[in-house]
């Protein structure tokens, strides 16, 4: 079923309310706060890495309240055992005599907050691929379902910090986007000062209702995305695989279809955020750092040079044309 000019204004006026309650709750944060959106709208996992003290952790309780969306949050520790988040069997009276009753963990929540994701042990992090991929989690053979909708928001700090733990290359392919928060001008900083006080959360209002980000994810999904953009996308992809563009000669490893995947899904919501109908190239290359910059894995010579993955994914958009030069005339004139 297409989607109607009015229905696509209606979401975006109601995502742009969002943004405007975000940015009420948490200052000079505005770029990030839109990108966090629009992840969310995609459906995507997101990561977010930075200094301890930066806000991350009050943005992920600022977007729950303002969604109406029950969250939980781990601390992630090195003590930290698997099934501490999926949950474990516990044994009880029943009406059946003694028997193990699965308790759940705080995975089951609508929005989960991973803090501090990667100084838990690889062991403890691998527990949560199977949740975030297919929105279950295994016990003892047992399956069980997770609600719906079901996000992870993960925050990390920088892995030069001592006890971290690198996350597998497998789960950080499981998050749609990986956002760096940067610090706090020296404006925002005195706005803080003057509007906040340690140990008292800010006054977040709830804007959209869990069927109102039901309707404007399905909208999302709805978004036209015309095929001379999805080919963008797919030469972009290809393109951070050896070989196959200069910026490439600093990638060793390239980003999966899951990128693509990913790439699509989040041009279609950044459109609907901006009341349009159908996908651009311009929506594909705004998303294009988050999305791929931690699927990718450089040359150690090119890490020498201090070179870093948003760094080559900002190469990779200037080298890819956003129109393929042997497209049919059908294709470029679409």
């Amino acid at each position: 079923m297409s989607l109607e000019e009015s229905e696509i204004s209606a979401h975006a006026v109601k995502v742009n309310s969002l943004l405007d309650a975000l940015n009420r709750a948490i200052f000079g944060q505005e770029a990030l706060i839109e990108q966090v959106v629009t992840g969310l709208l995609a459906r995507g996992h997101i990561l977010l890495e930075g200094l301890p003290g930066l806000g991350k952790t009050e943005l992920v309780k600022a977007l729950a309240k303002t969604l109406e969306l029950e969250n939980k949050r781990i601390q992630f520790t090195p003590d930290l055992l698997p099934g501490d988040i999926t949950g474990n069997p516990v044994l009880q009276e029943t009406e059946n005599g003694r028997e193990f009753v699965f308790q759940q963990g705080p995975l089951f929540a609508n929005l989960v907050l991973a803090d501090e994701i990667n100084r838990a042990s690889p062991k403890t992090q691998s527990a949560l691929l199977e949740a975030m991929q297919e929105q279950r989690v295994t016990v003892l053979g047992t399956t069980h379902p997770l609600p719906s909708p079901f996000f992870v928001l993960a925050t990390q700090n920088p892995i030069e910090l001592e006890g971290t733990y690198p996350l597998p290359e497998a789960q950080l392919d499981r998050f749609l986007f990986k956002l760096e928060v940067h610090r706090n001008s020296v404006a925002t900083l005195e706005k803080i000062v003057l509007n906040r006080e340690i140990g008292v959360e800010p006054v977040v209002e709830q804007v959209i209702n869990r069927s109102e980000l039901s309707e404007i994810t399905a909208a999302v999904r709805k978004i036209y995305l015309p095929e001379v953009v999805a080919n963008y996308i797919a030469r972009l992809v290809d393109a951070t695989h050896s070989g196959q563009s200069p910026a490439a000669a600093a990638i060793k490893f390239g980003a999966s279809p899951r990128a693509a995947l990913g790439l699509a899904a989040a041009a279609k919501a950044r459109a609907l955020m901006n009341g349009r109908l159908n996908a651009s190239f311009e929506d594909v290359a705004a998303v294009a750092v988050p999305v791929l910059q931690h699927r990718i894995i450089l040359q150690y010579e090119a890490r020498i040079e201090g070179r870093t993955q948003s760094d080559v994914v900002e190469s990779l958009l200037a080298e890819v044309p956003r129109q393929a030069l042997d497209l049919p005339s059908t294709l470029k004139s679409a």
